[in-house]
């Protein structure tokens, strides 16, 4: 017999009980948390802890694209390079971080166990609005984190399968979930990414002109805010990004982001402040 550590809980008796389609209903109904168990209140004292930064994502033809930079900040330091902050959800949905980077790694962690024992539990995957509606329920379970300081604010997005296109979604810190259209962007380079979208974003883009629009987005992220990582050239450091489509998700290699990041670097030489708006339903002109 194994207690939990929420007052003598039988792990095994919890086990044989009739099946939850919800793993992080499981987890509260053993351990009265979803995994992080941190009590805190107005006397806690703030730490410092490492933040992701800016996520944008993009719908485009046959789907959606999302993409982040890399770089971590504690403070007014960079503390990590080369942080990862875009993650495949499941196979046709794709989830972005930005704020408290541990507490973020570990919900998308979570998340992802929760629609594979969904999908185990029930033999049919959730739609896209029902892993989006999870989504929100886990981020209310944080809301007293939330209120100290220690916040999660996820980008979430993919392919939908029964309406056969993609869709994204924005959320708060309390859980709301909010469908955005055509782009959107979190983080603390949002403000600048979102207004670089907008001359940039055109309906209908296929997925290389929609890939190019996130890179360029980041790049003027980054160009205002300090806590936006741009591309490094000198250690291989490039945007993490993803394509939801029909077919599933897929995390671009390494060597074809370097090839976009390489090119823009050299049309930035010529144009520091980036391309024009486009006329012709192109990323650039």
């Amino acid at each position: 017999m194994i207690p939990s550590s929420s007052g003598g809980v039988d792990l095994n008796i919890a086990l044989s009980a009739p099946r939850h389609a919800s793993f992080s209903d499981f987890l509260l109904r053993v351990s009265g948390s979803m995994g992080v168990d941190v009590p805190l209140n107005s006397h806690t004292p703030m730490v410092d802890v490492l933040h992701g930064t800016t996520i944008v994502g993009l719908q485009c033809a046959g789907g959606m694209v999302m993409a982040g930079d890399r770089r971590a900040t504690m403070g007014n330091f960079i503390a990590q390079r080369d942080i990862e902050k875009v993650f495949a959800a499941d196979s046709h949905s794709v989830v972005g971080i930005a704020g408290t980077a541990g507490l973020a790694v570990e919900l998308v962690r979570l998340f992802q166990v929760e629609l594979e024992h969904y999908e185990k539990i029930e033999g049919v995957s959730l739609s896209l609005d029902g892993k989006a509606n999870r989504l929100a329920t886990m981020l209310r379970g944080n809301l007293g984190m939330a209120m100290q300081g220690l916040a999660v604010v996820p980008l979430f997005g993919g392919y939908d399968l029964a309406k056969e296109k993609g869709r994204l979604f924005s959320y708060d810190v309390t859980g709301g979930r909010y469908e955005e259209h055509d782009f959107y962007a979190v983080g603390s380079g949002s403000t600048f990414a979102r207004g670089s979208l907008k001359k940039l974003f055109a309906r209908g883009a296929s997925e290389t002109d929609a890939v190019q629009a996130a890179l360029e987005s980041l790049y003027d992220a980054a160009d205002d805010d300090s806590a936006t990582g741009g591309p490094d050239l000198n250690r291989r450091i490039f945007p993490v990004v993803a394509v939801a489509s029909a077919d599933g998700v897929r995390i671009l290699d390494e060597s074809e982001v370097e090839d976009q990041v390489r090119r823009l670097v050299e049309r930035r030489h010529v144009r520091p402040d980036g391309p024009f708006a486009p006329n012709d339903g192109g990323a650039t002109s």
